[in-house]
């Protein structure tokens, strides 16, 4: 999985944005956020701002639920998610994968 600075850098671009576009998102001026593509070292408080201008959820993953929670961002099975009801895990693809009940 690439960085953070170059998860930041492919999702503006997905969604069609220019560095210059994050001050109208976010109030980010634009040399503070090319500075954070280039391998800035942000804030949690930045990277917070910034992932929400950009559509972006932070998350902290328990290291054993990595690769279950990677299999379902790239549409995969895995033992973890074969034992549930794939109506339910449609409806909900997190259950279970982070050792709650519900």
């Amino acid at each position: 999985m690439s960085n953070i600075h170059q998860q930041l850098k492919q999702r503006r671009k997905q969604l069609g944005l220019k560095q210059e576009d994050m001050q109208m998102r976010v109030g980010m001026a634009r040399q503070q956020y090319q500075r954070l593509e280039a391998a800035g070292n942000p804030s949690l408080n930045n990277l917070e701002l910034v992932a929400k201008g950009l559509q972006l959820e932070l998350m902290l993953i328990p290291q054993e639920k990595l690769l279950a929670v990677k299999a379902i961002l790239e549409g995969r099975s895995n033992a973890a998610t074969a034992t549930t009801n794939t109506n339910a895990l449609a409806d909900n693809p997190w259950q279970h994968l982070l050792g709650e009940d519900e």
